[in-house]
C-alpha cells in the first residue's frame, strides 16, 4: 500500500475505463472515493464495486462542464468525508476524426467544453478546498495526444493540450501551498470502446494497437497504478509533470 488509508477524495469519469479502475484501485489502498459520472447508473455500478470489495464510496452524478454540479460534487465530498486529500480529473470526450478544415464548430465547441471548460472547473472548485484545508493533490488526465500533435483529431489534441497547460500553470502557481498537480498521458488504453470497435472493425482495431510500441494495448487498471503513485506521498516532489502512460508512444 502507498499510504492513502484515512484520505478521501473524488474522480470523475469514474463510471468506466480509467476512471473506474482508478476509484476501485485507490479506495483499495484505503482511501474514500466520491465516484463521479454523468451516467448515474455507472457511477453506482463502480460504487458498488468499491463497497463490494471492502471500500468506502458514494456514487454522484455529474457532468463536468456544470459548474453548478461540480461545486456540488465537491461540496458532498466534504459533506460524507470532510477532507479532500486528492482529486483525479478523468472525465473527458473524445473527437471527431475529422481534417481540421472539415472540423464542425459545433463538434469542436463540445469538445472543448467538456475536456477543456469541465477540467477548469473541477481543478477550480478542488483548489479553493484544498487552499482551505492547507493541501491537496490533483491527477489530470490528458493524453499522449497532449505531448504531440495528432492528424485528424483537431479538437481532442487542442483540449488536451490545454489541459497540459492549466496542469503546469496551477502546479507553478500552488506549488507553495502543499498543493502539487500533475497529469497522466495514457496511449491507447483497452476499453469497452476499443473492445466494440475490435468486433465492428477489426483491421482499425489492429492499427490503433500498432501504435503502441510495445504492441499491445494499455490497460485501465496501468493507469490507475499510475494515478494512485501521484497521489500519494511517494511521489512528494513530482508536480507540473505530465507522466506518459503509452507504451512508448511518445518517444517515438
Amino acid at each position: 500500500m502507498t499510504g492513502l488509508a484515512g484520505r478521501a477524495g473524488l474522480v470523475t469519469g469514474a463510471g468506466s475505463g480509467i476512471g473506474r479502475a482508478t476509484a476501485v484501485r485507490l479506495a483499495a489502498d484505503g482511501a474514500s472515493v466520491v465516484v463521479a459520472d454523468v451516467d448515474s447508473a455507472a457511477a453506482h455500478e463502480t460504487a458498488q464495486r468499491v463497497v463490494e470489495a471492502g471500500g468506502t464510496a458514494v456514487a454522484c452524478a455529474c457532468d463536468i462542464s456544470d459548474e453548478a454540479q461540480v461545486n456540488e460534487m465537491v461540496a458532498l465530498t466534504m459533506d460524507r468525508f470532510g477532507r479532500l486529500d486528492f482529486a483525479h480529473n478523468n472525465a473527458g470526450i473524445m473527437g471527431s476524426q475529422r481534417r481540421l478544415a472539415d472540423y464542425s464548430v459545433a463538434d469542436f465547441d463540445r469538445i472543448m467544453l467538456v475536456n477543456t471548460r469541465g477540467t477548469f472547473l473541477c481543478m477550480q472548485a478542488e483548489l479553493r478546498v484544498m487552499l482551505e484545508q492547507g493541501h491537496g493533490v490533483i491527477v489530470n488526465t490528458a493524453s499522449e495526444a497532449a505531448l504531440k500533435g495528432s492528424a485528424a483529431d483537431a479538437a481532442y489534441t487542442a483540449s488536451k493540450h490545454a489541459v497540459a497547460g492549466m496542469t503546469k500553470t496551477a502546479a507553478l502557481e500552488y506549488a507553495k501551498r502543499n498543493i502539487r498537480i500533475n497529469a497522466v498521458c495514457p496511449g491507447v488504453i483497452l476499453t469497452a470502446m476499443m473492445e466494440e470497435v475490435g468486433t465492428t472493425n477489426p483491421a482499425g482495431y489492429e492499427a490503433a494497437k500498432q501504435l503502441m510500441p510495445i504492441g499491445r494495448y494499455g490497460l485501465a487498471e496501468e493507469v490507475a497504478e499510475a494515478v494512485l503513485w501521484l497521489c500519494s506521498d511517494a511521489s512528494s516532489l513530482m508536480t507540473g509533470h505530465l507522466l506518459a502512460v503509452d507504451g512508448g508512444w511518445s518517444a517515438r
